[in-house]
């Protein structure tokens, strides 16, 4: 095991976290009408993050905390995409927060002890490493949901949650503390050797399977384990239902590496699990597309939406080869950019007093915003998975994986919901192109927001008709690193 200097390789988390102090710190000399400056330390920590992952990053795997925390290509590749996607979520988030009376410091410092948990949990080496990750994002999580103190929606959201994810937690730990009986050895690395054994103790690691897995389902919000997906998105204010369905994906993403493909992936145990994937999977595709058709509010459509889409990328995953994980990294990337683009709008069309989260709230945008309609289109065409947009190539990378493993079946399967699933997003179209507007309020976006916004959407078309670089570099990470 190659070691470099003693911390190196948490470098970005060290900043991250003598920053988020500070910012904390800060927060307390900064008046109500100053909290830009609040706003401005926590961007600059998270470019600085960037700075230095971007400086460090190598395809050299490097430890460091006696082997528990590891910093390779995936892990750099996902923590700049999940800088990426929480520094989005503060640009579209800002004016809906100040409108609120939320743009304050503990929704910065919360966000960055968030992202700070998702770091840790990309890189960990180590399941006590990733259990300490994977709380320190939910409880901050947890935390943000329930920030909006006076809503009942989003105290009741905030309890779900919590009770919810205490559960999960409870299973994934009792699944590990399993694993840690049968093999004797909490660092991932050396429980993949130990499980290659042909005289593991098989039993009882297929048990610690089934509880790893239902917290892990629970962490990516499959079904069965999806309940509180619908709740917490509908009744978290929407600068944070932005930030949970979006950055944590990658960390959830990076969790089931390190666990299933890295420390259980033995053939004899990826027989074990693939059919509980293959389950969740279909079980997903069929509840997250088929309920997202009789929603009316579009932040429960995109949660169901998000169920379904959480199937594909298990498809991706239960292939067990590099190339399904390359494929399942592609598809979660593409995934968090096309749900930051959607909600974005939402941030773009909400105001004070009103929260634009009806699909009728969208009717005729295109007679009141021409540019921002086809914005829309351009990131519900993506999520349906139509060409030449992003969305297509992610979901097409997904079924060839899954062919490839000999699932031929679960493709069709597949593809039949994906069909279903394109009903809802034409749905929303039709009412922005189609229908009379209900609101005649001008959209006047802050010059920050009008360009993120318009680039996220071209993003969809431009990584449709070059797909092939963010591909590759998905791949690539996932084989040097796995």
């Amino acid at each position: 095991m190659p070691y470099i200097l003693p911390l190196a390789p948490a470098y970005p988390e060290l900043f991250l976290l003598a920053t988020t102090c500070l910012v904390l710190v800060a927060d307390l000399f900064v008046s109500d009408d100053n909290r830009a400056v609040t706003y401005a330390l926590t961007q600059l920590a998270l470019g600085g993050c960037v700075a230095i992952t971007w400086i460090t990053a190598s395809a050299e795997p490097a430890y460091t905390f006696s082997g528990m925390f590891v910093d390779d290509m995936m892990s750099d590749v996902l923590k700049l995409m999940v800088y990426l996607g929480v520094m989005t979520v503060l640009v579209y988030s800002r004016g809906y927060l100040a409108a609120r009376g939320l743009f304050r410091g503990e929704f910065f410092t919360l966000a960055l002890f968030a992202t700070l948990g998702m770091m840790v949990m990309i890189s960990a080496n180590h399941l006590l490493t990733l259990y300490l990750g994977l709380e320190l994002m939910s409880l901050s999580l947890y935390a943000m949901v329930a920030l909006a103190r006076d809503s009942a929606a989003a105290t009741e959201a905030a309890m779900k949650y919590f009770v919810l994810g205490a559960l999960a937690s409870g299973m994934l730990l009792y699944g590990m503390s399993m694993l840690y009986g049968a093999t004797g050895t909490l660092e991932i690395t050396r429980l993949a050797e130990t499980v290659a054994d042909p005289g593991a103790r098989d039993v009882v690691l297929v048990f610690a399977l089934v509880f790893i897995v239902a917290g892990l389902g629970f962490k990516l919000s499959a079904v069965p384990f999806h309940m509180w997906v619908p709740d917490v998105y509908h009744g978290a204010p929407t600068a944070v239902t932005v930030f949970i369905g979006s950055a944590p994906k990658l960390a959830a993403f990076a969790f089931v590496m390190r666990l299933l493909a890295q420390g259980l992936g033995a053939e004899q145990l990826v027989e074990q699990w693939q059919p509980m994937l293959i389950v969740m999977a279909v079980a997903s595709l069929a509840i997250g597309n088929v309920t997202a058709i009789a929603q009316t509010n579009l932040k429960r459509m995109l949660a169901y939406s998000t169920i379904g889409h959480m199937g594909f990328l298990l498809l991706g995953i239960l292939s067990g080869d590099l190339i399904g994980y390359g494929a399942g990294m592609f598809y979660v990337v593409v995934y968090v950019l096309m749900n930051l683009g959607a909600f974005g709008m939402i941030l773009l069309l909400a105001r004070a007093g009103f929260e634009a989260e009806n699909l009728e709230d969208f009717k005729g945008l295109s007679a009141r915003s021409p540019w921002y309609a086809f914005m829309m289109l351009l990131l519900m065409f993506s999520m349906a998975g139509v060409p030449p947009t992003v969305g297509f190539y992610a979901k097409l990378s997904v079924l060839q994986a899954v062919i490839n493993a000999g699932y031929v079946w679960l493709a069709v399967v597949a593809v039949l919901f994906s069909l279903i699933g394109a009903f809802y997003y034409a749905r929303l179209v039709k009412l922005m192109y189609f229908d009379a507007p209900t609101d005649t309020a001008p959209i006047a976006p802050r010059g920050d927001v009008r360009a993120l916004l318009s680039a996220n959407g071209l993003a969809m078309l431009v990584f449709g008709v070059m797909p092939e670089p963010l591909m590759a570099l998905c791949l690539y990470s996932i084989q040097v690193s796995l």
